[in-house]
């Protein structure tokens, strides 16, 4: 029993990853992440982006050095069809957030230049409507990093 413990316990170790808050003036990242995902092909960027400030933002554009290019795409169900359409904009209200997550709105890392394992972090810049950039890393693992952003 001590054995299949700790071996469960190695394998979550190898798999979650550690989170990070990101800030430029009153925007927030947090719960930055991916999936491994081989090089040649796409991956997926997962995200919590905070408003704290009084006017309305939006995330307009994200570049990576370990993609040819990234898109923000946004998912939906209709008549039991997973459908994503690619989004110019994504819309962060006044003291609000927007979630990038499985199901919803997230980042597709289009023709990653290396492969991505768990550990591994994924270097990004993201611009804002307010002319606002922030340099972040999506840490690569198979669940969702715990935050330490308690507050929101």
């Amino acid at each position: 029993m001590t054995r299949l413990l700790f071996a469960a316990a190695l394998v979550l170790a190898a798999t979650s990853v550690q989170a990070t808050t990101y800030r430029a003036g009153s925007l927030e990242v947090a719960q930055a992440w991916s999936r491994p995902a081989v090089a040649g092909t796409n991956g997926v960027g997962y995200l919590t982006l905070f408003n704290t400030g009084k006017s309305a933002d939006a995330l307009v554009k994200v570049e990576s050095s370990l993609a040819a290019r990234v898109e923000m795409h946004s998912s939906s169900m209709t008549g039991g069809v997973m459908s994503m359409k690619p989004e110019p904009r994504v819309a962060i209200a006044a003291g609000g957030n927007t979630v990038f997550g499985p199901g919803s709105y997230h980042l597709m890392l289009i023709g990653l230049t290396k492969t991505t394992k768990a550990g591994d972090q994924i270097p990004a810049t993201l611009t804002f409507a307010s002319g606002a950039k922030l340099k972040v890393a999506f840490s690569v693992g198979m669940i969702a990093p715990a935050t330490e952003r308690a507050r929101h």
